[in-house]
């Protein structure tokens, strides 16, 4: 039984309570979603609810003895085995054999569907994620984004949402004026700027931006404006070669320039000139952003006539809008806080709730381990890991799964080594073992006489025989997925995926060790060993489920 039936159980108790009298009590002040957690120990149950707790004052009661009287209503529920009270009012639900097999059979029955739900129904989301400066290859910055960002989309869509993936492509200002002229330097054999670039694949992008141009003149005649241009898209398809080997295609791909030769950025200022949202003062533009929750007004027109970064941005969030989404995600680094009080003030100025269509996550950094010590990293100076590197040395799914693991507030370190390795402490290698293992289970037991296959229908499979601890522990962590799923939607924790099936991971490897799916030498597989296998394919089902939300592999073999 999946965490929402319980929750309906534990509702309808209520609202029965409530029309006999018990207690007086509001049903609108019932919460939208009832909290159901699996206990961390057998002995309180396989789920429990702290809804007692929430609801005792407005009751007029202690949270025990709601609690108690809770309990005694969802005992009497067909599906409940018993409902007991733990501390100060905790209500411990055991579930029957029956509904703990439900789950099982739900699990065979949606497949690839298992845990998918419609709690982001309602929104069309711009997700918008690594838009790292075409001057250099992604480095890790770069990649842990792209992870983290495909990741949730890939959860926001599994949860019912329409996301367009987004990539926004800085090819205006002043660090491309930088690359162009390293560009141009390199070309020409004279000094880089101390404000240019010095890797090596600045050396052979002009290499081929002379070999491209000079077939028609000399390369003395290539201006700046060329090396930028040409230097911007041979920059950019060699970044989206590497996201497509890392499994991250974008929707679009929007270039900052083009708000300016569109007149975006225009009509951005002067509709917040006409809500009367700006003021000049000493020769500049401002936008009134204290008047809207900032903790300081914003410069959108320099003094000398030039329009600061954040004109740019005012436009794309009002472009964005325009082209029909109405939630706003933005993924940005950790030298990015300033953009959360402008932007929601921005949003405030427009007439919108900020914290109903805008979400920033800002990332955390994250560093390069060799022998134990972080590696200092210069994108500027060429000396960086690239995600061309990461996936050649550990594969897609090591890197993937290492970066979109961990929360986007919190720092990171990849060591290496440890990605390469195929031990248990390394996890992605961890969790898709399990589910080789399901698989491997599999193969073999349709070898043996008797062997059912999963379209058979469920009375044949005796599933009442799993009724050990281990067995209903694991069927009771299976449930959880689609609750997971929808928490690490409706927050943007993709995290809880990779937390989520490292458990059931775990789970299952001490099931394994503990029972046998298939007979010993010289057994016939009887209708325990059924049971199990049904348990067995139903964790390979959930385990490649969640990894599929994560962008990884679920390989069969390893």
């Amino acid at each position: 039984m999946i965490p929402k039936k319980i929750a309906e159980i534990i509702e309808n108790a209520l609202l029965r309570l409530v029309k006999s009298g018990d207690f007086s009590l509001d049903i609108e002040e019932l919460p939208a979603e009832i909290t159901v957690e699996k206990p961390k120990s057998k002995e309180f149950g396989d789920w429990s609810s702290n809804i007692a707790m929430q609801l005792a004052k407005k009751a007029g009661m202690s949270p025990r003895a709601l609690a108690e009287r809770l309990a005694h209503e969802i005992a009497m529920v067909d599906d409940v085995e018993k409902a007991e009270v733990a501390g100060p009012g905790f209500i411990n639900i055991f579930v029957s054999n029956d509904a703990r097999a439900s789950v099982l059979c739900d699990v065979i029955y949606k497949n690839a569907d298992f845990g998918r739900n419609l709690v982001r129904q309602n929104d069309i989301i711009n997700l918008e994620f690594v838009s790292a400066n075409p001057t250099g290859p992604l480095h890790l910055a770069g990649a842990r984004w792209a992870a983290v960002g495909d990741s949730l989309t890939r959860i926001l869509e599994f949860s019912g949402a329409k996301v367009v993936r987004e990539y926004y492509i800085n090819d205006h200002g002043v660090q491309i004026d930088n690359f162009a002229a390293s560009l141009k330097a390199v070309a020409e054999g004279t000094e880089i700027p101390e404000n240019g670039y010095h890797g090596e694949y600045v050396g052979e992008i002009a290499a081929k931006i002379i070999t491209s141009i000079s077939k028609k003149r000399e390369p003395a005649a290539i201006d700046i404006e060329e090396y930028a241009d040409e230097g911007v898209k041979i920059m950019l398809d060699e970044i989206k070669r590497d996201l497509i080997e890392f499994r991250v295609k974008f929707d679009v791909f929007f270039k900052e320039s083009s708000l300016y030769t569109d007149g975006k950025v225009a009509k951005a200022i002067e509709k917040l000139q006409n809500l009367g949202a700006l003021y000049k003062k000493d020769g500049a533009l401002w936008f009134q952003s204290t008047d809207f929750g900032d903790d300081k007004d914003r410069v959108l027109t320099k003094s000398n006539g030039e329009n600061a970064y954040f004109a740019a941005d005012i436009a794309y969030y009002i472009d964005k809008l325009e082209r029909g989404a109405n939630s706003l995600i933005y993924i940005l680094g950790a030298d990015h806080h300033g953009y959360v009080g402008r932007l929601a003030a921005l949003s405030r100025a427009l007439g919108f709730n900020p914290d109903e269509n805008l979400r920033i996550l800002i990332g955390q950094t994250v560093s390069l381990l060799r022998d134990g010590k972080v590696v200092k990293q210069s994108k500027r100076a060429g000396d960086v890991l690239t995600l061309q590197d990461l996936i050649g040395f550990v594969g897609a799914d090591a890197a993937r799964y290492s970066l979109a693991r961990s929360s986007v507030n919190s720092t990171l370190d990849i060591d290496l080594n440890l990605l390469m390795s195929n031990t248990n402490e390394n996890q992605v290698y961890y969790v898709q073992y399990a589910h080789a293992r399901t698989q491997n289970i599999e193969r073999k037991a349709t070898k043996y006489e008797g062997y059912l296959d999963y379209k058979s229908q469920t009375d044949d499979f005796k599933l009442d025989l799993l009724d050990t601890d281990l067995d209903k522990s694991l069927i009771t962590t299976i449930a959880e997925f689609e609750s997971i799923a929808k928490t690490a939607a409706k927050e943007l924790r993709q995290h809880l995926i990779a937390h989520y099936i490292e458990r059931l991971a775990q789970e299952y490897h001490k099931w394994y060790a503990t029972y046998r799916a298939l007979p010993s030498e010289g057994e016939k597989l009887d209708d325990k060993h059924l049971a199990r296998l049904y348990l067995n394919k139903c964790v390979g089902i959930v385990i490649k489920n969640g990894l599929n939300l994560l962008g990884v592999e679920a390989p069969d073999r390893m």
